[in-house]
């Protein structure tokens, strides 16, 4: 396996694309469920491979020169992905829609595609192919790679778009650099996520948000383990095998609810001291489940661009865990995911959100108990929808594109996405304690695969 991640990567441009329509000034508010939140960043980067030596179109420069031209074209509709985010008078974040525009970077990198480290994306990725984002909601970077290869790399304010909305974006980009109208057009609706009148929420939704200022202190630094990002495969075969036996009790499984209970067991059982407990949270994308079967809704939360998430979450002790088959581990992951499938959940989400305003928010499984952590907590966002093979700008499909996620929080974060091979296999994103990532590639290293290059040229 390669792993160079020294390379040396040179800035040598920098600008802020706008829209290429002059825009009146004004607020967009976040929704409720966006309030939920924290100020995070997110990445996502995508890898094409040289264009034939016969084609002379694509020039890196001109490259750049068409998504730069396409972004400012849809930024039309993507409007507060150019604005910025700025507090209200209670205290509270909203988007104000200036045309502020989205930083453009370009950049050369010492390295070629075949070499960069895809297993180790702290090396390979963080802080040279992903940018850092210094100010407004949205930046860009496009890197050319010594063999003639180009990165292309986002980062934006999670508390503007989720994965739903920033894959919507992507593909609207893609599209608009190929001159195609665009498949879907974003909605801003915030009406749709209006709080009932009166509101009415459920007592149980305190097990799972908590406000920030009801949060035990933070705990001490371990200076033993940190925080690393990992990158991994699992073959179609695999999670069938691993699904086959999550399955065991006679309640057919999902592959996401298998994998989850897969990695609940190896996180786990690496954990020492008595009395522990271990986490296990899973992302659920609200749209279908608030419009419900109605059609005209499930139009408008198709295109609506914002977070629709919440995070359920069990825990169970550390004992019971590795002492439980996988299956009964999936019967728990599936127990406590039933609770956040339904529209009267998500209903009561906002509702909940809207007594507890201006008060910042937190989910539950990114803090301890009620006397500070008592354990590991893990969050798992499902990425099957990651658009990697339509984020095609016009120089072919990208051989490879991943989110990039290293918060910085105490939780780990993981999220399998499709392999840009489309045999069925997954690409797995990881951002664990150090330990936690030894012991599952110790233990479980016959199902999670260190991704190579050799691997996405197999095909």
């Amino acid at each position: 396996m390669v792993a160079k991640g020294d390379f040396v990567v040179a800035v040598s441009k920098k600008e802020v694309v706008a829209t290429v329509l002059p825009m009146q000034e004004h607020w967009l508010p976040m929704s409720n469920l966006d309030l939920l939140l924290p100020p995070v960043d997110v990445g996502v980067f995508f890898c094409y491979k040289k264009t034939p030596e016969e084609d002379n179109l694509f020039t890196f420069g001109s490259m750049c020169g068409v998504l730069k031209k396409s972004l400012a074209q849809v930024l039309v509709s993507y409007y507060p992905f150019a604005g910025e985010i700025v507090q209200n008078t209670v205290g509270e974040p909203e988007i104000l829609c200036n045309n502020r525009g989205v930083d453009f970077i370009e950049a050369f990198a010492e390295v070629d595609l075949c070499d960069l480290d895809f297993y180790n994306p702290d090396e390979s990725v963080e802080g040279k192919l992903v940018p850092k984002k210094k100010q407004g909601v949205l930046c860009v970077q496009a890197t050319k790679l010594k063999c003639g290869g180009l990165v292309v790399a986002c980062t934006f304010d999670h508390r503007v778009a989720d994965a739903y909305s920033t894959n919507m974006f992507l593909i609207s980009w893609a599209e608009t650099a190929r001159s195609m109208t665009l498949s879907l057009r974003p909605s801003f609706r915030r009406s749709l996520l209006c709080p009932r009148r009166p509101g009415l929420h459920s007592s149980s939704l305190n097990n799972l948000y908590i406000p920030i200022s009801a949060l035990p202190p933070p705990p001490e630094p371990q200076p033993a383990d940190h925080l690393i990002s990992r990158i991994y495969y699992i073959s179609a075969d695999q999670l069938i095998r691993l699904q086959l036996l999550a399955s065991a009790n006679g309640a057919h499984k999902t592959k996401l609810e298998t994998f989850c209970a897969f990695l609940w067991k190896l996180v786990a059982a690496g954990v020492t001291g008595k009395g522990q407990f271990c986490k296990l949270g899973i992302v659920v994308d609200g749209r279908m489940r608030l419009s419900e079967g109605e059609m005209e809704k499930s139009k408008l939360f198709t295109s609506y661009f914002g977070n629709v998430l919440s995070i359920p979450y069990g825990e169970k002790p550390v004992r019971v865990l590795t002492n439980q088959s996988l299956s009964s581990v999936a019967d728990s992951v599936h127990e406590f995911l039933e609770t956040a499938v339904t529209k009267d959940h998500f209903l009561d989400l906002i509702d909940w959100v809207e007594a507890q305003r201006p008060e910042p928010i937190v989910a539950r499984i990114y803090a301890g108990g009620e006397d500070g952590p008592n354990g590991p907590a893990l969050v798992v966002s499902s990425g099957q929808r990651f658009p990697v093979s339509k984020v095609e700008f016009g120089w072919g499909k990208p051989v490879f594109g991943s989110y990039h996620f290293p918060w910085g929080g105490e939780a780990g974060y993981v999220m399998p996405m499709p392999s840009p091979i489309g045999n069925g296999d997954w690409v797995v994103y990881m951002h664990m304690m150090k330990g936690q990532v030894e012991l599952i590639e110790r233990e479980g290293g016959d199902v999670l695969r260190p991704l190579t290059f050799d691997y996405l040229n197999s095909n």
